[in-house]
């Protein structure tokens, strides 16, 4: 009998093979639940073996001592940060270094993708000591909670006064820059009063990803640490699940690039400007990126000690029997 297997994962579009059930492993039963929101580590979940986890989150679990959920190296999200970086349409700021000394709001301070946009800053000469920071709802249809936890420091990083959207803050002049990995509707209208601050997004993601050789991860996945002990093979047959779904739905979007009237020239882009195996999997393809976070995450407090890839994620089982044959 298959193994039932109940996943919480964003609604991403290259789950739909799976979804569609032209990927399968006939020892799993899967069950995929998209929800908009995270819902946290597995162990902590009623319903769910495996989730997507923040990988900030994550990492500030494992290293505080959480081992009822064991991480896999996948990584379902994936993104550059430069785009997430946006001001009001007359903002004088073209470069990062223009933000120096800014007030910048952000949507959530220990959010992965902020981290890794902090740490863009960082690289551009631009030290988050030197930024005034702000963390709030971007608009006001966003709801109203607590997006700093225990990172707060009073005159430095501090919520937003009085929970105003920052969009409204942006406009009056009252921050220079916000922060978001979700663009506010309209945004990419010809009209709207908001813009990413840099010009040629593809020009610097794509120097970033030359200096340091990977796009950045985002999301990975967890699971119930006592089902990958019961089941040692199911962590590495759920990753080869969604990585076989991702191929499947590439080699399609390849094929139907009719979907929006440019997604040729970025499929163009992409295969020339990465890697093969950008996106690849497993602890040993991801450790330089891994641990690039966990470096920036200890820099910008997030995590009280420098930490190693394998804290979080234990090592492929490929690997593993490689080394037991030598």
């Amino acid at each position: 009998m298959a193994l039932l297997l109940r996943i919480a994962m964003r609604d991403w579009d290259h789950l739909t093979p799976l979804l569609l059930g032209e990927i399968a492993d006939p020892r799993i039963d899967l069950r995929i639940e998209r929800v908009q929101t995270l819902p946290g580590v597995p162990s902590e979940t009623d319903g769910f073996d495996v989730a997507e986890v923040s990988l900030s989150r994550f990492v500030q679990q494992r290293l505080a001592g959480h081992t009822a959920d064991s991480g896999i190296a996948n990584f379902p999200m994936r993104a550059f940060r430069h785009r997430c970086i946006i001001t009001r349409r007359d903002h004088p700021a073209r470069r990062l270094e223009d933000l120096r000394g800014a007030r910048i709001g952000v949507t959530g301070w220990q959010d992965s993708g902020n981290t890794w946009t902090r740490d863009a800053l960082v690289a551009a000469g631009v030290p988050i000591d030197q930024v005034r920071w702000f963390a709030g709802r971007l608009t006001a249809e966003h709801p109203i909670v607590d997006r700093l936890g225990p990172f707060a420091q009073p005159g430095w990083i501090d919520p937003v006064p009085g929970e105003r959207p920052m969009l409204d803050l942006l406009l009056s002049g009252e921050l220079d820059a916000v922060f978001t990995p979700f663009m506010p509707a309209g945004f990419f209208s010809p009209d709207s009063a908001f813009r990413p601050v840099l010009d040629d997004i593809v020009g610097a993601e794509a120097e970033y990803y030359r200096a340091r050789g990977f796009v950045p991860g985002i999301h990975a996945l967890a699971i119930r640490a006592d089902l990958a002990s019961d089941h040692p093979w199911l962590a590495e047959s759920v990753s080869d699940l969604m990585d076989q779904s991702s191929a499947v739905w590439s080699a399609k979007r390849q094929r139907y690039a009719e979907t929006t009237p440019w997604l040729f020239d970025d499929l163009l882009r992409t295969g020339r400007l990465l890697r093969p195996g950008w996106d690849a999997s497993g602890l040993a393809a991801n450790a330089t990126m891994i641990q690039s976070f966990m470096d920036a995450a200890h820099a910008q407090g997030l995590i009280a000690r420098r930490a190693h890839p394998g804290d979080v994620f234990p090592a492929d089982r490929a690997e593993e029997r490689e080394e037991r044959r030598a």
